[in-house]
């Protein structure tokens, strides 16, 4: 695929590597050209562990008195988990801070009307389908301060997932190079690189939250969650048959 002799840069329109279709990146050294193709796929599967976020609040006229009604609360949301198996090692705190409550009155500015404790709570649970009862036990346990901050649903192990969403990739990828090497008259040869594109969207989860008609927590369908794979993929071009 060379440029024909007398042809001047200013008359080749198709560039340095002759037909060029738009999306690839076709080069060419001597008597060889390329195809660079990006490629993407996703996989769906049954997500088997739940992160939820679950925290607590308090307010007290002192910082001792919020300080400690927050340690109480926590440590009645972890006992609730706790009581529904879940390991020590699956709840983590990850935020816990005091602060002071401000008002604004009219000719005396801002007054410290209080002090607010909070806590945040990471836990994971690795039995999604039983989740809504170690959650609502959890909330029940806290009562009015518990702050229920969302949920995350994922997978304890994604690598059998991510390799189907990647497989998936690459045949988009060869489907695609396929198709520019017989608009350029040429078939593919080896693979010259193969490269992940990252970062690639983590487990999106299709799932859903609902009230249940006959209780009053809340029930948790876990659904499929998709993971998507993204990869750059360079085929050496030969001459057509």
């Amino acid at each position: 695929m060379q440029t024909e002799p007398g042809r001047g840069d200013a008359d080749d329109d198709v560039g340095h590597g002759g037909y060029q279709p738009a999306g690839t990146d076709s080069t060419a050294t001597g008597s060889s050209s390329s195809v660079s193709v990006t490629g993407t796929g996703s996989a769906e599967a049954t997500p088997d562990l739940m992160v939820v976020s679950i925290g607590v609040e308090c307010r007290a006229d002192s910082v001792e008195a919020a300080y400690s009604r927050a340690g109480t609360s926590s440590e009645a949301v972890t006992s609730a988990f706790r009581r529904h198996g879940i390991a020590g090692s699956d709840i983590r705190t990850t935020g816990l801070n005091v602060r002071a409550d401000l008002v604004w009155r009219e000719g005396e500015g801002q007054r410290v009307t209080g002090y607010v404790a909070a806590s945040t709570l990471t836990v994971r649970l690795r039995a999604p389908g039983s989740a809504s009862a170690a959650i609502s036990d959890a909330v029940d346990a806290g009562g009015n301060d518990v702050r229920l901050n969302g949920l995350e649903l994922t997978f304890n192990d994604d690598a059998a997932v991510r390799a189907r969403a990647r497989e998936a990739a690459w045949l988009d990828a060869l489907r695609t190079a396929q198709q520019y090497a017989r608009l350029a008259s040429a078939r593919l040869g080896r693979v010259l690189s193969v490269a992940d594109i990252a970062p690639v969207q983590g487990p999106v989860p299709i799932a859903r939250m609902q009230r249940a008609a006959a209780v009053e927590s809340l029930t948790v369908e876990t659904g499929e969650s998709v993971v998507g794979a993204a990869i750059n993929v360079v085929w050496e071009l030969l001459p057509g048959a």
